[in-house]
């Protein structure tokens, strides 16, 4: 089994067992205010009405 390097996913310094994924309370915040800003958000597509198919009786989805 292979293990990750234990490196903080910020600066890449060793990790800190306290402060663990990190190497230190600074970098943790660092992650928390990245989160808190929404810069780890996921993006989506946004869908202009997601009901529409499902008025159309004409879809071609299959139906079980």
């Amino acid at each position: 089994m292979t293990h990750a390097p234990a490196s903080c996913p910020i600066c890449g310094k060793s990790k800190d067992p306290a402060y663990r994924p990190f190497c230190s309370k600074r970098c943790a915040d660092v992650d928390l205010s990245r989160w808190l800003k929404g810069s780890y958000a996921i993006p989506a597509v946004e869908v202009d009405d997601p009901d529409a198919e499902l008025d159309d009786p004409d879809s071609s989805r299959s139906e079980f």
